[in-house]
């Protein structure tokens, strides 16, 4: 199950263990229990602090607990965690035996005191990019506070169970036996939401700090890039974000940035947080604005507004709030979110095994869709509304060879329907004929392109007819001291390598804006 490579490398960790810890199991004759008993012996014979026994009653078979010696309860898998979440088990196995988080003091601080019962239920696939963060987060969680449990799931192991809680997209998380959310997580957007101080709290932290002599909005490769152009030039730079690396977050593989061969989403926004870090710029995470005040005179101050009532000050504000999936906008689409709507099928799809699904959407990510689905459902359904699909050649040559797929070009999606509170359906009309047509299925995924997250600028900077930032070819917009970047502007083709190199320019630009303003104005350091 482990080659002698990934044991040599889980010894190491072993190694770093204070205390001892159990791996407590409850099986049966399945072939499954089989599995997660040889995974759990063969952990336990890497260290003499690791010992395991099968004495576990848990209901759910297999699955069992990590927990420090002389204890029974801890971070349980109902799951034989490999793939994705093997890191998420090292961690686990880790920090109950001692070994310190990677975290910030203050939010581990803020688990300390979280008081009350938090039995948490985290659904996740084997295959998902984005469940580690939940199931880490909260694993983190339940070591540091006894007050919080956690169950991680695997929901291909307990398919039963998916379906009668009708989980159709994880990561999914459900706190004391109640929804409590969905998709990928942060361990501080989860403690933030059970700490009802934490907004407070948080604003008058923002509130109190010193006008930055560059303000980027948004943590994505633009956003990142332009930090660390900034940030070199020795002035004070600031990065508010909704959630640092934006979309790349949920990209599944990377391979075509220039000089990384391959990489996949997270492990890049990673990467592009430590290096913004290593600049000592000061990153404000979880932060969504929602309101722009240009300066009220020739180099002055421009003010960012946030959601939680605060508000940033700064000489100069960069731009990079990117985009989100674009939503088709018909009925059911938000009615049946997370209930057979899905968006990601890397994450998604395992839970769709041996069903019906459509993807709706024949570029790239459509058609990529498509093909990754039908290795694992039993019949993929593409609806395309232009006349013909529109992604490359080599995939769409691969998605027309495979036998459980059937394409609909000119066909334009008019509902989403469902019973019993999950989807059964999809209705679309023949736009050469107008003919009214219905295919019954489990499961939509929707992957029809991006819109950019500008809504709150509206009114303040010029935006194209599809809500994006009007930039020139140096990130000027049409309010001084404002530039921006990325995919949220009128830059075309919306790609990592492009927006890395828009927010380098919008840097540089800004730098340029600030050495012109009189010396008086700068910034408090």
């Amino acid at each position: 199950m482990l080659d002698d490579t990934l044991k040599a490398q889980l010894q190491a960790y072993l190694g770093k263990l204070q205390r001892p810890i159990r791996l407590i199991a409850s099986l049966d004759d399945s072939a499954s229990s089989q599995e997660l008993r040889e995974l759990l012996t063969t952990i336990a014979g890497l260290s003499d602090l690791v010992s395991f026994d099968d004495s576990g009653s848990d209901a759910r078979k297999p699955s069992f607990v990590i927990a420090r010696e002389g204890e029974t309860t801890g971070v349980r898998f109902a799951a034989i965690p490999l793939g994705h979440e093997f890191t998420s088990l090292v961690l686990a196995l880790l920090w109950t035996g001692g070994h310190p988080p990677k975290a910030e003091q203050e939010t581990l601080d803020a688990i300390a005191t979280l008081q009350g019962e938090f039995r948490f239920e985290v659904y996740m696939s084997l295959t998902c990019h984005n469940c580690p963060d939940v199931v880490q987060a909260l694993s983190l969680m339940a070591v540091r506070n006894p007050a919080v449990q956690v169950t991680v799931i695997d929901g291909g192991l307990f398919q039963a169970e998916v379906e009668a809680r009708q989980v159709m997209a994880v990561p999914m998380v459900y706190l004391n036996g109640e929804e409590f959310g969905g998709g990928r997580m942060t361990l501080e957007e989860i403690v933030a939401k059970l700490d009802v101080n934490a907004d407070a709290r948080e604003a008058a932290k923002l509130d109190a700090k010193d006008p930055f002599d560059v303000l980027i909005v948004g943590g994505g490769p633009a956003g990142a890039a332009a930090a660390v152009y900034a940030a070199r030039k020795g002035i004070r730079v600031g990065v508010a974000a909704e959630r640092f690396g934006g979309q790349v977050n949920d990209t599944l593989a990377i391979e075509n940035y220039i000089s990384v061969l391959e990489t996949d989403g997270p492990k890049f926004a990673a990467a592009l947080e430590a290096q913004v870090r290593h600049y000592g710029v000061d990153i404000m995470n979880l932060q969504r604005a929602d309101k722009l005040v240009p300066a009220s005179e020739p180099g002055g101050l421009v003010e960012v507004h946030m959601a939680n009532g605060a508000a940033l000050k700064a000489r100069s504000v960069i731009l990079s709030t990117g985009a989100r999936w674009r939503n088709v906008n018909v009925p059911g689409e938000a009615e049946y979110r997370n209930k057979g709507v899905a968006y990601c099928p890397h994450c998604d799809g395992p839970l769709f095994k041996g069903k019906r699904v459509a993807v709706i959407g024949g570029g790239n990510s459509g058609v990529e869709a498509a093909i990754d689905l039908a290795g694992i459902v039993e019949h993929v359904t593409l609806i395309e509304f232009a006349d013909a699909l529109k992604a490359d050649a080599v995939l769409v040559r691969k998605l027309e060879s495979l036998t459980n797929v059937t394409i609909h070009v000119n066909a334009q999606t008019t509902e989403i329907t469902g019973a019993n509170g999950t989807v059964n359906g999809l209705s679309y009309k023949d736009r050469v004929s107008g003919e009214a047509r219905h295919i019954e299925l489990e499961g939509v995924f929707v992957q029809i392109g991006l819109v950019p997250n500008t809504e709150w600028l509206k009114g303040t900077v010029e935006l194209s007819r599809f809500g994006e930032i009007v930039i020139d070819a140096k990130g000027h917009t049409n309010v001084p001291g404002v530039f921006a970047a990325g995919d949220c502007t009128t830059v075309p083709y919306k790609q990592i390598v492009i927006a890395a190199g828009a927010g380098s320019t919008a840097a540089l630009s800004a730098f340029d804006h600030l050495i012109r303003q009189p010396v008086a104005e700068a910034a408090t350091a």
